[in-house]
């Protein structure tokens, strides 16, 4: 019978998954979409708030802005995509932008990248569920007061649905997504219809408010407030390039379905964004940095609410059921907006793994085959993010898009080194028409994300930025540091031209602490194995216990001679290193395999009860060189209910499979016979005990 714990991760999880099963789990395009594109969807919620309030700092005049602002933001969007659409072809493999910086622009500049990538992802789930608990909380009083609680527990949910596979994920969110698109589309259509075709006066909650200025904003303090207004706009364009980064999720052909996606993506993001900020000029909404301070005038209480819920209140009627329809939604797809983020790091993770950047443990799938492993590590560093700025989103935003705009850059600064490459080698003239338009657009592209990312590094480094360029460091510094580790272990372990030289003689020790089943089934094991010598050794801490032991080894007259090292001090490891080095030490080409007797138990705590002596003694022995460890086990009584299904899946990375069927040997696979080298002696046959 499964444990409670193997019913319960079912229970989140669901079954595990065959290999061969994943081409099912393939995006067509419509399941695609909320799954890759709900961060750059959702981000129309929160880049008009951001537009709105830094403006705020220069007054109400300033709102006057807004669409000038907004409309430089869109040129921004379109190149970008514009541009992934070129990527999405060239490099469908899934790596995106840190593929092609390695390609094109070398490991480490596809290192920096990825660092860029991996912060900008946490960072994603951090303000998109930070963002959607503002959203709600605007409606739901209960929600504003608990806003770190409500946030960890929306990215605990986000992380069970992702581990359950993607394309189940996919489905899940396609529905929230879709419903948010519909809903914004129409509160915008309805207002628009409304103040231009019926005639109605519009007036926003926000309208009538008298607003101070932060600070005298003029000359060259204004262009350098708009400029960051620009760079908190520019958030907007988070997400777009986990389509590049997603692309063998999709369904065949890969590339084509991949560029399709974008282009839906870029157009409904941009009617959406250039909506809501036309709709509040329209309505003169007002939405300022500090309310405590620059609102001088308004009704009693007054709260202030997010743009788009002010704006459904406009539309549709404080109170109404559209209202509530329009909040929840912005909050629900603010909430999955991270779900991008749940696909696009895993899968990047992967990739570093494999090219040894990461830990292995990244590289493989887990039950459901999504990449379990990445899923959680991002869940940890948003949570821990999340509860440290107290789910702020004014606050993490100052660290947001640095390193989306570091990616976009290099990326395109690899597209045209791509592209230049072809040029080299193509001599048909349509061809050479296509790569110098691609070209073109990559270079525009290029100059515009590295405009904004100086941009953003000149208004945003003082306010939060810095955070995330130094994260992106020393993310970069261990990554090279695993990188490191890992070609020094390949390095050591690579095979030699030369033959291995076969042990002279194996000496072999078997371990005893007192005479019982365990012992005496290591010394048949042992003898079993034909060494050269064969003795027992124990360690006199009790003189009582050590001449029981002597006298019962006699008495049954074992055929093999029993050892007694002398410890004074009664330690048992130190006295056992000294004569399994000792026995070594005769002879360099001579190996020594240590027999160690352990109980086998059932439950957890037992082992805290047994084998700590064991356990020492292996760590320690691990260390010296030229010795085996070789650990005899002895299944106790207890073992008889162990869940074996369960314990296989603890121990392997693959979960189990059907039925388990006990081997019918518990020895090692034999190894193929070593010859000795000419001139050098095999194995002794002598003087075995």
């Amino acid at each position: 019978m499964a444990s409670p714990t193997s019913l319960l991760k079912r229970l989140l999880v669901g079954r595990p998954f065959r290999s061969d099963r994943l081409q099912h789990t393939l995006l067509p395009k419509r399941i695609a979409l909320p799954v890759f594109a709900s961060d750059a969807l959702s981000s129309v919620a929160y880049a008009p708030d951001e537009i709105l309030l830094t403006l705020s700092i220069a007054g109400a005049s300033a709102f006057l802005f807004s669409p000038w602002i907004a409309l430089a933001v869109v040129v921004v969007m379109l190149t970008v995509v514009a541009s992934y659409r070129q990527n999405v072809h060239a490099y469908p493999s899934g790596g995106g932008d840190y593929e092609v910086a390695t390609v094109n622009l070398g490991p480490r500049a596809g290192l920096g990248v990825a660092s860029a990538l991996l912060v900008d992802y946490v960072l994603t789930v951090a303000v998109s569920v930070s963002s959607g608990v503002a959203n709600l909380g605007s409606v739901v009083p209960f929600v504003a007061t608990h806003k770190v609680l409500i946030a960890v527990s929306a990215v605990v949910v986000l992380t069970a649905m992702n581990l359950r596979g993607l394309r189940e994920s996919g489905t899940a969110f396609a529905i929230p997504t879709y419903g948010f698109v519909i809903v914004i589309g129409g509160m915008i259509l309805t207002g628009l219809v409304r103040y231009f075709v019926l005639g109605d006066d519009l007036r926003a909650p926000s309208a009538g408010l008298e607003i101070q200025a932060e600070h005298s904003v003029t000359g060259f303090a204004l262009v350098f407030l708009l400029l960051r207004t620009f760079s908190s706009g520019c958030a907007a364009l988070t997400g777009v390039e986990a389509i590049s980064n997603g692309v063998p999720a999709f369904k065949a052909p890969k590339s084509r379905n991949a560029a399709t996606t974008l282009l839906l993506l870029g157009t409904i993001s941009v009617a959406m964004l250039v909506g809501i900020i036309w709709l509040a000029r329209l309505t003169g909404l007002q939405f300022v940095e500090d309310p405590n301070t620059q609102i001088l005038s308004g009704p009693d209480g007054y709260v202030q609410k997010t743009v788009t819920t002010q704006l459904g209140e406009t539309v549709f009627g404080g109170g109404s059921v559209l209202l509530y329809v329009v909040a929840g939604m912005t909050a629900l797809i603010l909430f999955l907006a991270a779900n991008t983020a749940f696909n696009g790091f895993p899968v990047l993770g992967s990739i570093l793994a494999q090219d040894r950047y990461l830990p292995r443990q990244l590289h493989t799938r887990g039950d459901r085959l999504a990449f379990s492993n990445g899923i959680v590590f991002l869940a940890v560093f948003a949570i821990v993010l999340i509860v440290g700025f107290q789910a702020e989103v004014t606050r993490l935003i100052q660290l947001y898009i640095v390193g989306v705009f570091v990616s976009f850059t290099l990326s395109q600064a690899g597209m045209i080194r791509h592209w230049n490459r072809h040029l080299r080698h193509e001599r048909d003239p349509e061809a050479r028409r296509r790569i110098f338009r691609s070209r073109a657009i990559n270079a525009f592209g290029m100059a515009m994300t590295g405009t904004v990312l100086v941009i953003v590094l000149i208004t945003k480094f003082l306010l939060g930025a810095w955070i995330a360029i130094a994260a992106m460091a020393v993310i970069y510094v261990l990554m090279l540091a695993i990188r490191r580790h890992y070609d020094r272990i390949a390095a050591e372990l690579e095979p030699t031209e030369v033959r291995g030289v076969l042990p002279a003689r194996n000496h072999a020790i078997v371990l005893v602490s007192k005479l019982h089943q365990p012992t005496l089934r290591a010394i048949a094991y042992a003898r079993a194995t034909r060494p050269d010598t064969l003795t027992a050794v124990t360690v006199n801490v009790d003189e009582k216990d050590t001449r029981q032991l002597q006298q019962e080894w006699e008495r049954r007259e074992l055929p093999v001679p029993l050892t007694v090292v002398d410890s004074p001090y009664r330690e048992i490891t130190r006295p056992i290193l000294n004569f399994v080095a000792n026995t070594r030490r005769e002879s360099p080409r001579d190996v020594v395999t240590v027999f160690i007797p352990e109980y086998v138990v059932g439950h957890w705590w037992e082992n805290l009860l047994h084998n700590q002596s064991a356990l020492r003694l292996k760590g320690r022995l691990l260390f010296e060189p030229g010795v085996m460890v070789t650990s005899v086990p002895w299944q106790l009584a207890s073992t008889a209910t162990k869940n074996l299904d369960r314990l296989d899946e603890t121990l392997s990375r693959t979960p189990a499979r059907g039925p388990r069927v006990a081997p019918r040997s518990t020895l090692p696979p034999p190894v193929p016979p070593v010859t000795a080298p000419p001139g050098e002696p095999g194995p002794s046959t002598g003087d075995r005990q």
